[in-house]
């Protein structure tokens, strides 16, 4: 069996893909291909499970496709460019159910129902029609064998790791909640985030003697080893929590305008993982995805959220595992 793989972005959504590729490989012996954005190959260049990554800046994409010989097309993305890629491939293609509908009812407080499953176990439902069965181990993510943290300091002692970033706004704690946190956290904090968040994470930097600022100077696969050595990861709704969970670290993932019943929740992180939301938002959720500010101006999403029990949460925890327990 041949199989195509089909998830374009971004960095956590394709993630969260890798428990169906895995299955389809040791499962089936199938071999499996993926096709995703230039940008994102490198998720999956060192996956031992992908036999080849196809990129949509590959000259006559559509073309190759055809003559490559797929026997399934397996589309989790699920969007008019997936479907127009694949509309000529006279294969068996199975696509995945967005559940878009069920979730504009909830965004537009129309209804309050949505799937209990996790995103993985609805994936996954796409292939069950091959008998395809959840193994139970959770995400993958493989860096680079040449990876290494040589050139950082990284703390001997538990720390945690703070991925301050966020693709939107409104997934982000405001900067001065974070460096509240990081105020109240007892043990050293190691930032990391893209080249957008270097400014900041500098600030918290300068105002803090046990925080190091990593934002900007690591790679994706180096950030991801410093989550692997950390003893927990804070993290917003970002694809960092995911990777955490892939490496099965506690996360303490931070929810504002988005909500863990969509189904993107850390899935199989560590058994102290905790989430925290403010409860009762009525606003709440205000997007599926995210907003460059507030729409209603207010921000109690993450203006309300409780910088002392996320703090004590996180000093216990890093307390416990300093003493080996």
């Amino acid at each position: 069996m041949k199989v195509l793989v089909i998830r374009f972005s971004s960095i956590g959504d394709i993630v969260l893909t890798t428990p169906v590729v895995r299955c389809l490989k040791n499962q089936l012996n199938a071999e499996v291909h993926y096709l995703t954005k230039p940008g994102f190959s490198s998720l999956l260049a060192n996956n031992p499970y992908v036999d080849q990554v196809w990129t949509l800046d590959s000259p006559n994409l559509r073309e190759e496709l055809k003559r490559a010989g797929f026997t399934l097309v397996v589309d989790l993305h699920n969007n008019l460019r997936s479907r127009k890629i694949t509309s000529g491939l006279r294969t068996d293609i199975r696509r995945f159910n967005k559940i878009n509908i069920a979730k504009w009812l909830v965004v537009n407080k129309l209804s309050r129902s949505l799937p209990e499953w996790h995103i993985v176990d609805r994936y996954l439902q796409t292939v069950e029609h091959l008998s395809v069965k959840n193994d139970g181990k959770g995400l993958d993510y493989f860096p680079a064998p040449d990876a290494n943290l040589k050139n950082h300091s990284i703390p001997n002692s538990p720390f945690a790791v703070y991925a301050i970033g966020g693709q939107w706004q409104t997934k982000q704690l405001p900067n001065d909640l974070i460096s509240d946190l990081c105020a109240k956290i007892e043990h050293p904090i190691v930032l990391i985030g893209g080249k957008d968040d270097a400014t900041v994470g500098d600030q918290l930097e300068q105002n803090h003697s046990h925080v190091i600022n990593l934002c900007g100077k690591l790679s994706l696969d180096q950030s991801a080893l410093v989550t692997r050595q950390s003893s927990l990861l804070i993290s917003h709704d970002t694809g960092m929590m995911h990777i955490g969970s892939a490496f099965g670290v506690d996360v303490f993932s931070i929810w504002g305008n988005t909500i863990p019943e969509f189904g993107m929740y850390p899935y199989q992180a560590g058994e102290q993982s905790i989430q925290f939301e403010v409860p009762n938002l009525g606003c709440r959720p205000c997007s599926k995805i995210g907003f460059n500010q507030c729409p209603n101006s207010h921000f109690h999403c993450m203006r309300h959220q409780n910088m002392d029990r996320i703090a004590s949460e996180v000093n216990l925890l890093l307390r416990r595992k300093d003493d080996g327990k």
